[in-house]
């Protein structure tokens, strides 16, 4: 076996391993318990990954963003090809949010420390989180270059030698509403790095390693024989999916997935997707990856913990200049209203197959996202975002999950906390009867959310959404769940991707759409039924057939 080969047996290897999961899990802990935003401490729309010296994954997070697990150490490989590895030193910190080097969009900071041990760069400790603000239009769908969007940081040391590059740090808050939530969040990245560092300099001594090397090559040896041997369990052939979305306006955007399946490979293609636009959907190429690889890694091999091995018998492809592969200067603030649909395509193409392992269209995917900006009572700036869900998919054996995102799992943590720090009152923030698509087994349910401006003028309101006109899908004979709807309290629609204005006292309503039900809903259990009735989960039995 290769983990032997490198001078590890299987249960030494299981114990390294887990430690090391460990260590990114207590990195983890030290971000959200020092980051200033509820984005990081509530929302979890963060991640934290170590590296090796070649900038390779060995372990993740276990809660962590998954698209932002699978693109740092790309990111760090960017990092490496700018400052070469001997021009590293203990203390540093390198930075970026460039959407093509990085996660995608400008609001996502990467940073990336140096680990040493010994006098000896062994490996490296990065972290992922939404800012709370990068300049530009503020978090929005409707920009037309990426130029509008904010502040695009290039590959940059944050630290030299544990001091901070203060000309970088003035030019980069100069540009956001909200500077003190900004390097809040920024010192919190720093302080889960040098944590995950440190710790890493711990393990090293009590495993008696000198370095990295052989036990990551061991670790990804491992997760990539997993993975290839759940892919050859498969028959050989090619599947195809088509799936559209909202778009923007008239704008309608398709998604064309191939799966193909030879031997212990897999190879996704989006030949025939739509060209990309001039409004902030489109999708990079880094979270395209992203975003195609671990789902498949949910349904084929769940278990093994991620890490860099887990993906390497999969390829991605997307036409450069399509929607999910665009060329510079693309906006693409909003890219996960693309990104996030293409697990229900990759589940849709490979339904026939694995149909006991994957799910329907997920409600929550894309995420609906409402941004509020302007003054509080006080005079002060604030900027806030609700992170609430949509249904998911129903399973196989089970009902989707209510409220729940799937691929992303950002949630929307404390409703007290989200009050705490804006002038915004919920007033209601609860499960949507009739939301969860039919099914043999019923979609998620959506929510409904109703959120009241208390500021004492008006706010910058930007909203991100799609399902209004395509909702989820159900899978082998399920039903679509319900779309999603967003209104003011005047009775005025805006516009489901774009910036707006609303004023004091006013109410904006979201109806977060459902999940899409799982196989015919005739075949829904009669008890199952009826306990939805009663809880008023279901209030109409006709599309199971029933009076």
């Amino acid at each position: 076996m290769a983990e032997e080969e490198e001078g590890f047996d299987p249960i030494t290897l299981e114990i390294l391993w887990s430690r090391l999961i460990s260590i990114a899990d207590e990195a983890a802990a030290a971000l959200l318990r020092t980051a200033f935003s509820t984005i990081v401490r509530e929302s979890n729309d963060f991640a934290t990954v170590l590296m090796d010296a070649n900038g390779d994954s060995i372990s993740e997070n276990t809660g962590g963003i998954a698209s932002f697990s699978c693109i740092l150490p790309r990111t760090t490989k960017h990092f490496l090809a700018k400052f070469p590895r001997e021009a590293w030193r203990p203390g540093d910190c390198v930075i970026t949010n460039d959407p093509w080097l990085a996660t995608g969009h400008l609001p996502d900071i990467t940073t990336v420390s140096p680990i040493f041990h010994r006098g000896r760069l062994v490996g490296f400790a990065g972290s992922i989180a939404h800012s709370p603000d990068v300049g530009g239009a503020l978090w929005s769908a409707d920009c037309r270059e990426v130029f509008e969007e904010g502040i695009r940081i290039p590959p940059v040391r944050l630290l030299r030698e544990g001091r901070r590059q203060e000309a970088v740090v003035e030019m980069f808050l100069a540009n956001t509403r909200v500077p003190g939530q900004v390097l809040g969040d920024l010192e919190a990245q720093v302080t889960a790095n040098e944590v995950c560092a440190a710790r890493v300099a711990e393990f090293l001594e009590d495993a008696g390693l000198d370095d990295l090397q052989a036990l990551g090559r061991a670790l990804h040896a491992r997760a990539d024989r997993a993975m290839r041997q759940a892919i050859a369990a498969l028959p050989d052939g090619t599947w195809t999916a088509r799936i559209e979305a909202d778009g923007f306006d008239e704008q309608v955007t398709r998604i064309a997935c191939a799966v193909t399946v030879r031997g212990e490979r897999m190879v996704i293609d989006y030949a025939g997707t739509s060209p990309q636009i001039d409004r902030g959907i489109n999708c990079v190429m880094n979270y395209t990856h992203a975003y195609s690889v671990y789902p498949v890694k949910c349904a084929l091999d769940p278990f093994t913990p991620r890490n860099e091995g887990s993906y390497r018998a999969i390829e991605v492809r997307a036409e450069e200049g399509s929607i999910l592969n665009p060329r510079f200067p693309a906006p693409c603030s909003a890219r996960q209203l693309t990104g996030h649909l293409l697990a229900g395509a990759i589940y849709k193409a490979l339904a026939p197959v694995i149909p006991e392992r994957i799910i329907a269209e997920c409600g929550g995917a894309p995420t609906m996202r409402c941004l509020f900006s302007g003054l509080d009572r006080h005079g002060d700036r604030f900027s806030q975002i609700l992170f609430a869900s949509g249904g998911m998919g129903a399973a196989p054996h089970r009902d989707g999950l209510p409220t729940t995102a799937f691929p992303t799992n950002a949630g929307a943590g404390s409703i007290e906390a989200f009050e705490s720090v804006a002038p915004l009152v919920v007033w209601r923030k609860q499960l949507r009867p009739d939301s969860g698509g039919p099914g043999r087994y019923r979609g998620g349910l959506g929510q409904e959310a109703e959120i009241e401006v208390r500021a004492p003028g008006p706010l910058r309101l930007s909203l991100l959404s799609d399902r209004r006109d395509h909702p989820a899908g159900g899978v082998l004979g399920g039903l679509s769940g319900a779309p999603a709807e967003i209104a003011m309290s005047d009775g005025t629609r805006p516009h489901p991707k774009s910036r707006t204005t609303i004023g004091p006292g006013m109410r904006l309503v979201m109806r977060y759409p459902g999940g899409g039900g799982y196989g015919p809903p005739e075949e829904r259990d009669p008890a199952a039924l009826a306990a939805d009735l009663r809880d008023g989960y279901v209030t109409d039995p006709t599309p199971y057939g029933r009076r």
